[in-house]
C-alpha cells in the first residue's frame, strides 16, 4: 500500500468514526426528555379543581394533574414574585439569594430599586444549554435590572426569550409591562387587549407561532411564565365568563382569568401534543406564590388559597403552598398524589438529574426525581428556610417589613421582625396556624432563633428588613 492510500483510507476511517460519533451523540441527545415549566403567577393553593376549588373552573389543567403527580406540601421559593422566582431560576433558597424582596436598596444610587441575580449565578437555562437543549422563555422574568440587558431572560441562558419587563423610564417614553421584548431589545411586540382576551393568549399565541417555525431537533426546555391571576392585569376582553354569577365584578374577572389561562395552557399543550412534540416530555406546573388579595380582590371569596392561613406576602402557609403537579406520560405513574416535602430550589437538581448535566454548586435544593419515579430512597431536607424584604412594609410596627420562617417536619416557625416574638405551629394537627404554640416549647424557640440567624446571609442590597447583619 502506498502513502498516497494509506492517507486516504485513514482520511475515509476518519469520517466513518466522527460519523458513528455525530450518529451516537444525535440519538443520545434525542433520549433526552423535553421539558415544559408552567409557572402561573399568585395563583392559590386552592384556586384549581385538582386542590379542592369549587366555583372556578380548570377542566384541562385538572385533567393533566390527574396524569401525573400530585404534591399537596411543595413550597414556593419566598411569598411574593422576585425573590421566588430567583429560588427557581438560580437553586439558591431565599436566605442565600441575591433577590429578597421586589426592590432593593442601592448604596450607589442611595435609592431603593429592581436587584438582579447575581453574573456568577447560574441559571435554569445556562445549566440546560450545555446538556443540548433548545432554551425558551415567554413572559414575566421579573429578576433583572430593567436598565441593565445582559440581566435579561436573552442574556441569561435562554436561546429565545419573550419577555415582560418591569416599568422603566427611557427618555420621555415609559415602557410599561403591556410590552414584549424579544431577544433582549431586538423586537418588541406590544399587547392589546381589544384582540385577545388576556396576556397569556397574546404570548400564547406567540409560542405557537414560534414552534411553528422550528427547526432544530434538540430538546427543548419551555418556560411558560404566565401573568395570570396577577391583580394587576385589569383588562381583559372576555365579559362573558362567569357573567351569570352574582358575584362582585373584580371576582368574575379574577375566577375569569383563571379558567383563562387553563385554556390557554391547553391551548399551547394540544398544539405541541398534534404536532408530536409532547413525546418524552415532563411537565411541571406551579405558581410561584400564594393568591393574593390586590385591586379588591378578596383571597377568602374563593378559598384562593384553601383552608391555609394568610396570602401572598405571608409566610405562613397561604403565601408559601402552591399548586405543584408533574406529568412524565410512561415515567410518573398516574393519578398520584405525593405529601413529599418540597420547595422551588429543588427544581434544579431534578432537572440537571433528569438532563444527565451537573447540578451548579450554588443550588441548596434536593433532587425530587426519587419520588417523581416512584423511588424510596428519596433525601428530605433538614428544615426550609424562607426570608422576605417588604421595603418596609410594617405589621406590628416593629418588623420593618422582615419576614422569616422555617418549616422542620411537622412545626413550622414564623417570626414578622428580627425583635419580634417566634410563632410555633404543629402542623400535623393546625394545617391553619391557629394556635400558637411557642410558650409551651422554649428549647424550639431557641433552636429556631439559631436557625434564623444560620440561615441568612448577609445580601448588601436588602439591609433595610431591620438593618441587622447576620
Amino acid at each position: 500500500m502506498n502513502k498516497t492510500n494509506h492517507i486516504q483510507l485513514n482520511t475515509k476511517w476518519t469520517l466513518f468514526f466522527l460519523l458513528v460519533i455525530e450518529v451516537v451523540c444525535f440519538n443520545y441527545a434525542q433520549e433526552k426528555p423535553n421539558i415544559v415549566f408552567l409557572l402561573a403567577d399568585d395563583l392559590g393553593y386552592g384556586e384549581l379543581g385538582s386542590f379542592g376549588q369549587k366555583k372556578i373552573k380548570t377542566p384541562f389543567l385538572d385533567q393533566l394533574a390527574k396524569e401525573g403527580m400530585i404534591f399537596t406540601d411543595f413550597y414556593a421559593g419566598n411569598a411574593l414574585c422576585s425573590p421566588s422566582r430567583a429560588v427557581l431560576m438560580t437553586g439558591i433558597s431565599s436566605g442565600k439569594s441575591s433577590i429578597r424582596g421586589n426592590i432593593g436598596f442601592h448604596e450607589d444610587r442611595k435609592q431603593l430599586d429592581r436587584v438582579s441575580i447575581k453574573p456568577n449565578e447560574t441559571t435554569l437555562g445556562e445549566m440546560l444549554q450545555p446538556a443540548g437543549y433548545e432554551t425558551i422563555y415567554f413572559g414575566k422574568w421579573h429578576l433583572a435590572d430593567p436598565y441593565h440587558l445582559e440581566t435579561w431572560a436573552a442574556n441569561r441562558g435562554f436561546d429565545y426569550a419573550v419577555q415582560g419587563q418591569w416599568k422603566r423610564r427611557k427618555g420621555n417614553f415609559v415602557i410599561d409591562s403591556d410590552f414584549d421584548f424579544i431577544n433582549g431589545m431586538s423586537d418588541v411586540k406590544k399587547y392589546d387587549f381589544t384582540k385577545y382576551s388576556c396576556m397569556d393568549e397574546f404570548r400564547t399565541t406567540q409560542a405557537i407561532d414560534y414552534f411553528e417555525k422550528r427547526e432544530t431537533k434538540k430538546p427543548f426546555f419551555l418556560f411558560m411564565s404566565y401573568r395570570i391571576p396577577h391583580g394587576h392585569e385589569i383588562n381583559i376582553r372576555n365579559q362573558s365568563i362567569y357573567s351569570k354569577n352574582n358575584w362582585p365584578e373584580v371576582e368574575r374577572k379574577h375566577a375569569a382569568r383563571i379558567t383563562m389561562l387553563d385554556e390557554q395552557v391547553g391551548r399551547l399543550l394540544r398544539y405541541l401534543e398534534l404536532t408530536g412534540k409532547l413525546e418524552n416530555t415532563i411537565i411541571i406546573f406551579t405558581s410561584d406564590n400564594g393568591g393574593h388579595k390586590e385591586k379588591g380582590h378578596n383571597e377568602q371569596f374563593f378559598k384562593s388559597n384553601g383552608v391555609y392561613k394568610g396570602a401572598k406576602r405571608d409566610l405562613y402557609e397561604g403565601g408559601l403552598k402552591v399548586p405543584t403537579f408533574v406529568v412524565w406520560k410512561g415515567k410518573i405513574k398516574e393519578g398520584t398524589t405525593n405529601n413529599h416535602i418540597g420547595s422551588f430550589q429543588d427544581f434544579m437538581p431534578t432537572l440537571s438529574e433528569i438532563a444527565d448535566v451537573k447540578t451548579p454548586i450554588q443550588s441548596d435544593g434536593i433532587s425530587i426525581l426519587p419520588t417523581l419515579l416512584g423511588n424510596k430512597k428519596q433525601q428530605i431536607h433538614n428544615y426550609l428556610y424562607w426570608e422576605l424584604h417588604l421595603n418596609l412594609m410594617n405589621k406590628n410596627g416593629i418588623d420593618k417589613g422582615f419576614r422569616q420562617a422555617i418549616r422542620q417536619g411537622n412545626y413550622k416557625a414564623i417570626r414578622y421582625g428580627v425583635n419580634s416574638e417566634i410563632e410555633l405551629y404543629d402542623l400535623s394537627i393546625d394545617t391553619k396556624e391557629l394556635t400558637d404554640i411557642s410558650k409551651s416549647y422554649p428549647e424550639k424557640i431557641k433552636k429556631f432563633k439559631k436557625l434564623f440567624k444560620e440561615s441568612s446571609t448577609e445580601n448588601k442590597n436588602f439591609k433595610y428588613g431591620g438593618n441587622i447583619k447576620f
